[in-house]
């Protein structure tokens, strides 16, 4: 049966969401996913009929009862993935969609000059799999993060633009069970350009497909 997947996408308009969107509907339609791709938050009402839904949005406002939608969705079922501003930076008023998500974003010290190094941390999760610590420069992400999230990869703030992060090992990318639905999340991915990355593209492209309905991947 083939798989559904909605992404949304909007917001603020340095991230290039509608770019973004359109490269994560052509790894979907790879993967043989039937997509809805649209900037109408209001597709959300519909959420749980849907196998993985992907805000491809950087802040911006929503409707709470869109969130409840979503929230229902996920605990039934449905599967919720983002990249970058993506879920951690979408909706920053939401205290509710952030309580889906299990993160949210506050800082990037050091913005686009950041150089940082990111560290696998289960290297034998299916998602990560040959996949070794590479090197990277793009926003490092700061996050606040809920303690049942699983980390599947690391980076370390060495203090250069910000010392009262120095040493500070965080997340940049996680999974989540949440109700009967799977959450995954990657900070990387700034600009699309970025997507085309081996490592992140890859990681990407995984999680999209554990996180949806009655994926093929382990749990």
């Amino acid at each position: 049966m083939t798989r559904r997947a909605l992404i949304l996408w909007g917001g603020w308009a340095g991230h290039r969401p509608e770019e973004g969107a359109n490269i994560v509907a052509a790894m979907l339609a790879e993967d043989s996913f039937a997509i809805t791709l649209t900037p109408d938050y209001a597709a959300l009402a519909e959420a749980a009929t849907y196998d993985l839904v992907v805000p491809v949005i950087t802040n911006d406002h929503i409707d709470p009862a869109l969130v409840d939608s979503l929230t229902l969705a996920v605990r039934a079922g449905t599967g919720l993935a983002g990249y970058h501003g993506g879920l951690a930076a979408s909706f920053h008023g939401a205290v509710r969609f952030h309580y889906l998500c299990g993160l949210h974003w506050v800082a990037h010290p050091g913005d686009m000059g950041a150089k940082y190094r990111v560290t696998v941390t289960r290297p034998h999760d299916p998602l990560m799999q040959g996949i070794e610590d590479f090197d990277y420069q793009s926003e490092q992400y700061y996050l606040l993060y809920d303690p049942s999230v699983e980390v599947l990869a690391t980076t370390s703030f060495s203090g250069e633009h910000d010392p009262a992060v120095r040493g500070v090992t965080m997340p940049v990318v996680v999974k989540r069970h949440f109700g009967g639905g799977r959450i995954f999340y990657t900070a990387l991915g700034h600009a699309p350009e970025e997507l085309s990355h081996p490592q992140a593209r890859l990681m990407l492209r995984r999680g999209l497909n554990w996180a949806a309905r009655d994926s093929a991947q382990d749990h």
